[in-house]
């Protein structure tokens, strides 16, 4: 029995030593790993780029993100020569286009900016791209939707046809106004049409500074329609028709860079938060044998993803109309 007992013991102490290792092998290659990407892959968000014309893109629905703002800050410090913003975007929150809209404009305060529309700059989108000195478009890529909008969903009716009242106690009737479960007052929509029409204004007011449009001119492209990139020339909501040669060459013109210039990307997420380091990280320790670790790093950088795709609030954004 004690012969048992110390092979026992002697048996679970080589397991510790053996998952210490395997840790500690695949923290070392995750840090080798890094260092390889600061040196080889500049604009990483490892190491700060420098000497060349840095290209970031702004792509999908647009939030709030502190990482972003840390990463732009960090650019707009860099030895960069310049800065080419690629933007494809149907927006997202007023709230987190403007946050980006700051960001951008700080940066371009200190470095020359040129931005290109890929496929879309539309509503919190368009709000980036008028961060730019210069902004170029493709000939059929959308532009504009200039406009604020709140939805809700009313289930009203549906509550009445399955027989369901919701109840609920306020200290005041615009609280929690409007809620879905009830029609909207009057006054409750009064005040909804209130903030969207105040954030409107705002945004009215940006198109009017950044673009110098008239008033004319202005009301025609702020009844929250979408434009071509031709249509959009002509409006005045862009400065030309072209691609990332077409800013490189006003960036060479207009700002003295460089020819000649290489252009690097530079990535916009925090410095350890890109999910392709996850996804590394991930594979280390599967390799290793420690297949818990990889699914739990796995399952948060899922997590992580779709939680971004959460939009709360007044929305700046576009989207095609619904088949009928």
């Amino acid at each position: 029995m004690s012969l048992d007992a110390d092979i026992i013991v002697d048996r679970r102490r080589m397991r510790r030593k053996l998952t210490f290792w395997r840790v500690s092998a695949a923290v070392v290659a995750i840090l080798a790993v890094v260092g390889l990407t600061a040196v080889l892959v500049p604009g990483s968000g490892l190491v700060e780029p420098s000497g060349y014309i840095a290209r970031i893109k702004i792509q999908g629905l647009i939030r709030g993100d502190q990482g972003r703002v840390e990463a732009l800050e960090r650019l707009a410090k860099s030895q960069v020569r310049a800065v080419i913003v690629h933007i494809d975007s149907p927006g997202g929150t007023t709230a987190g286009a403007e946050q980006l809209y700051t960001s951008l404009r700080l940066l371009q305060e200190r470095k020359p900016m040129a931005v290109v529309v890929d496929g879309l700059a539309a509503s919190g989108g368009y709000i980036a791209a008028m961060a730019g000195d210069y902004i170029v478009a493709q000939d059929t890529s959308l532009v504009g939707s200039i406009g604020v909008l709140f939805q809700y969903p009313n289930f009203t009716e549906i509550l009445k046809t399955i027989g369901v009242k919701v109840e609920e106690v306020k200290s005041s009737p615009l609280k929690a106004a409007p809620n879905g479960f009830e029609p909207t007052s009057p006054a409750a929509r009064a005040a909804l049409e209130a903030i969207v029409m105040d954030s409107y204004a705002w945004f009215r007011g940006l198109v009017k500074e950044r673009r110098k449009l008239d008033e004319p001119l202005l009301t025609r492209v702020t009844d929250g329609r979408v434009f071509t990139g031709r249509q959009a020339v002509e409006l005045k909501l862009i400065d030309g028709l072209g691609n990332e040669k077409t800013a490189i060459a006003w960036l060479e013109k207009e700002k003295k860079v460089l020819p000649n210039s290489p252009v690097r990307d530079y990535k916009l997420q925090s410095r350890l938060s890109d999910l392709p380091f996850l996804h590394v990280a991930a594979f280390v320790f599967e390799a290793v044998g420690l297949s818990a670790f990889a699914q739990r790093i796995e399952t948060w950088g899922a997590v992580q993803a779709v939680e971004r795709l959460n939009l709360d609030g007044l929305l700046a954004l576009w989207h095609p109309p619904a088949p009928n």
